[in-house]
């Protein structure tokens, strides 16, 4: 039984990285908590209900205009609302997310209601594979292997373009940058869209076997606060073992203590690790 939770923890938590991945891509290289993560994420996943609803579009197959829309809303974000607060005290940009996050939200009931919506008859089913005693269920390994290769993908990105390798240097020290000739003002923006473009992959992902409704990704920035954290910030690699820990220990958590404590064992293990290592398990 502990094997079968172990291994649902891991495939969540595979999903848990890739959405970290795009709040660690905004807090490394501008150094600012984008609380509108979560509801970007929840935006996504919208997105993916009413292109499956009215072009019958299955969400895997939608992964790719999901991922387009997210990065556009990414840099619009930026354009609109960071860009005027970059240079402010830290407070004010956080204010700012922490503000388009009550107005997505807003929005979404606004224009959605509160209802309930799934995506049925979904391209992967629901069904399992047994595997030495193990049941896996066949969406939620698609899910964790197509946002671990989403994953690897950003780190190639990251590695081996220009367009990387000015956002690296721009996180490591933005003066030198625009010294080099990188337009830090671009890259900005672009790191904003990735990061948009990482939850609206993990949102399409999801999408086929989680209930939309606004309230559906309440928790999604806070779990990838406490993932970027633990990970180090900035530290794509990081985001990703710390989400496989995080996903663990919510299903371990869940399932000795209880689903409604579940939580306590996550934000425990992040309390005791920042104690002990305040830049994160892999940080530098």
């Amino acid at each position: 039984m502990l094997g079968q939770i172990v291994i649902n923890g891991l495939l969540n938590g595979f999903v848990y990285a890739l959405v970290a991945v795009g709040l660690t891509l905004t807090w490394g290289v501008m150094d600012i908590v984008n609380f509108a993560h979560g509801e970007f994420l929840l935006w996504g996943m919208y997105g993916a209900f009413w292109i499956w609803a009215l072009v019958g579009l299955d969400p895997l197959l939608s992964l790719p205009l999901v991922v387009v829309l997210i990065f556009i809303l990414g840099v619009l974000t930026y354009f609109l609302v960071i860009k005027r607060v970059l240079n402010a005290p830290g407070l004010t940009a956080l204010l700012a997310t922490f503000g388009l996050s009550m107005v997505l939200k807003n929005l979404t009931q606004f224009f959605w209601t509160a209802n309930y919506r799934n995506v049925t008859d979904p391209l992967v089913s629901s069904d399992s594979f047994k595997i030495g005693g193990l049941y896996i269920r066949h969406d939620y390994i698609v899910a964790a292997a197509g946002a671990l290769l989403l994953t690897f993908a950003v780190i190639l990105f990251m590695n081996k373009t220009k367009t990387g390798v000015a956002i690296k240097a721009t996180s490591m020290n933005k003066s030198a940058a625009q010294l080099m000739g990188i337009n830090t003002n671009r890259i900005f923006a672009i790191t904003f869209g990735l990061s948009g473009a990482c939850v609206g992959a993990a949102a399409a992902l999801m999408a086929s076997f989680t209930p939309i409704y606004p309230e559906a990704c309440a928790l999604y920035s806070t779990i990838a606060f406490v993932i970027v954290a633990l990970g180090g910030f900035g530290n794509i690699k990081g985001a990703l073992y710390a989400g496989l820990i995080i996903g663990v220990a919510e299903a371990v958590g869940g399932y000795f203590i209880g689903t409604s404590f579940k939580y306590l064992v996550v934000f425990a293990i992040y309390l005791i690790v920042i104690q002990i290592k305040p830049r994160g398990l892999f940080g530098w």
